[in-house]
């Protein structure tokens, strides 16, 4: 965050951090060693003092590939004190830099190294360097600090045994920078109007657009990663959207209205597995009577003029239309808002075709009946503020309010869907959560379908209707269970879940794969098995990171005589069940004493977990 220079000052103290592989006859053995500059130092910055104590000589690790996180953690730390002598609250930034090393030497790479930063008691866990940025915007901690406090830190630093790599002889060298200012947290437009470069920025007189390839306008909020569209001018609200599909169905039957529609319907859902149900404490972060211009257009991107307001719905969440779109970029297909996957836009095309925009980023105009992604968009408060993070997609902008540490001990079926989990085995050990659909324990599913030695596997889907007994039913509770799922794991699943298996076709409504009418008065047809899969229109259901993620893979959901699978572009295609080979999701429910352990829910840190 960008301040201005009369109120920052800048301690810069030095940590000398090296880790040296040498190379005795066949064996490798890493040294690790942590030196200060002295005994005890201390640095005043007005009534701020930063304060830094010799804790140790080093450290020696005798591992040839690296240590465990355990072994990691475990390490005598280097201690440091942020003390405020004064009365009033200052804003703080804690850095890691890069330090300078010897003409010969090769630096490691930060994908080798974890860390953990223990502030006032509180361990951050076990963390991939890379979590914090790349160098010089590698944040350690940031926040504020109240007049006569003090900040305790401890920090380890280690090599990771879950990088495979050639690091032999190479080094790291590290020094602290703290960034201390009497400005406090910011407003997320104001953060957002500072940080983004002026040649990213398209002002139309009502709103400020953020342009560009890849501008650092990413936002993580209630366990998604949006991306902020624009700043409005007056009311310095900001509109977000999905960085990628949280789900995908038919817009409506035959109609291009969005009110009323089961588009308007999903988004705004507050049912315990609807979107707008799901986010994080939503009347206090986002404008839920914003209004959303549905304002039909047959313009081509280059040429989309401002809607003119003729058709205002108000909703908590809507969709980005394609003059938001194509402001993104002056109309250019490769903005930061093509996402390489089919989403639909809130612009009708006609009475009964929307305009949706396609994995290469050019408009379409497609029947509502069909099922495509969805990319949910929200409008911030004006008040809310951006507390961390630097906008990048890797350290994205945190919220205040949202930006939780020290879990600790929380019960999983407290937090919020979208957040990352550590669960399963090896390359499948990244789960998310979909949603607390049984009340009292927590849904999850892969973060992407399963992989065999990097390449995703396939099955046939075996009868028309999912059970335990059915082809992909049967690898699910069986094999899966088996050999997908660490035997540590076993304990935290129930035994048996409900599992829907409502047909939705075409034009019709996202709740009949649970529901028997879409008033939800009734549940339709369901079977009963541990594993199971999620259903056409579910939370977390859409395509993610479609840089690593080319995969159909199935749902439960029956297209009678076919089943629903999302495709590699996010739309929904229908396949027959005894013939076609697609992904596999799978998708279960954690028991209520599931506790968090450590990590803040996100992908490059996420939850670890244990029973209470």
């Amino acid at each position: 965050m960008k301040k201005d220079n009369k109120n920052k000052k800048i301690i810069t103290l030095v940590i000398s951090i090296f880790i040296i592989l040498i190379l005795v006859l066949t064996i490798s053995y890493a040294y690790f060693s942590t030196r200060l500059d002295g005994s005890d130092q201390i640095v005043k910055v007005g009534e701020l003092e930063l304060v830094l104590n010799e804790t140790s000589e080093g450290i020696t690790l005798d591992n040839a590939i690296g240590i465990s996180d355990e072994d990691g953690m475990n390490l005598t730390p280097s201690t440091f004190e942020l003390r405020n002598n004064g009365n009033n609250a200052v804003d703080y930034t804690i850095y890691l830099d890069d330090n300078t090393i010897g003409d010969t030497d090769t630096r490691i790479d930060d994908m080798f190294l974890k860390y953990n930063l223990n502030k006032n008691g509180k361990n951050s866990g076990a963390t991939l360097l890379t979590r914090t940025g790349s160098n010089s915007n590698r944040v350690l901690d940031s926040g504020t600090i109240e007049g006569g406090g003090t900040n305790a830190y401890s920090l380890n630093l280690w090599i990771t045994d879950e990088v495979d790599g050639n690091y032999s002889g190479q080094v790291f060298s590290g020094k602290l920078r703290v960034e201390v200012s009497q400005e406090r947290a910011k407003e997320a437009g104001a953060v957002l109007l500072e940080n983004i470069p002026g040649e990213n920025k398209y002002d139309d007189g009502v709103d400020t657009f953020i342009t560009g390839t890849d501008p650092n306008n990413y936002i993580w909020y209630s366990g998604k990663l949006w991306r902020a569209v624009l700043i409005n001018n007056e009311e310095k609200t900001v509109k977000l959207v999905t960085q990628w599909d949280i789900s995908a169905i038919s817009y409506d039957d035959d109609s291009s209205s969005f009110a009323g529609s089961y588009m308007e319907e999903w988004l705004n859902d507050t049912s315990v597995d609807g979107f707008l149900g799901n986010l994080r404490d939503y009347e206090n972060f986002i404008v839920t009577d914003a209004k959303w211009d549905a304002t039909e257009s047959t313009a081509e991107l280059g040429s989309v003029t401002r809607p003119n307001g003729t058709n205002i719905v108000e909703d908590p969440v809507g969709l980005i239309n394609i003059y938001e779109y194509q402001s993104s970029n002056n109309g250019n297909v490769y903005s930061y808002l093509n996402n390489n996957l089919y989403f639909w836009t809130l612009t009708p095309y006609n009475v009964s075709n929307i305009n949706i925009l396609d994995y290469n980023g050019y408009l379409r105009n497609r029947s509502s009946s069909n099922s495509y992604g969805i990319r949910p968009a929200i409008i911030l408060r004006s008040e809310i503020k951006i507390v961390s993070g630097t906008g990048t997609e890797d350290n994205p902008y945190r919220l205040e309010g949202d930006n939780d540490t020290n879990l600790s001990g929380t019960l999983l079926n407290t937090r919020y869907s979208g957040e990352y989990i550590r669960f399963g085995n090896d390359e499948n050990n990244l789960y998310r959560i979909v949603s607390h659909e049984n009340g009292i324990g927590t849904k999850i599913t892969s973060a992407e379908p399963l992989k065999d030695s990097g390449t995703f596997k396939t099955i046939t889907f075996g009868n028309l209707i999912y059970s335990s007994t059915n082809t992909i039913g049967t690898f699910l509770n069986g094999e899966y269970l088996i050999n997908y799922i660490d035997s540590s794991y076993s304990d935290i699943i129930e035994e048996s879940s409900t599992w829907y298996l409502g047909i939705v076709g075409n034009g019709t409504s996202y709740k009949l794969a649970k529901y028997t009418d879409t008033d939800m008065t009734g549940y339709t047809t369901s079977t009963e098995s541990k594993v199971g899969l999620l259903r056409i229109g579910e939370l977390m259901s859409g395509q993610f990171n479609k840089s690593g993620n080319n995969a159909y893979y199935w749902l439960l959901t029956p297209f009678n005589p076919n089943v629903c699978n999302v495709s590699n572009t996010s739309d929904i295609a229908v396949n027959t069940p005894g013939l076609i080979m697609r992904g596999i999701k799978p998708s279960l429910n954690l028991k209520s004493n599931v506790i968090i352990t450590s990590g803040d829910g996100t992908r490059e840190n996420p939850f670890e977990i244990a029973l209470q």
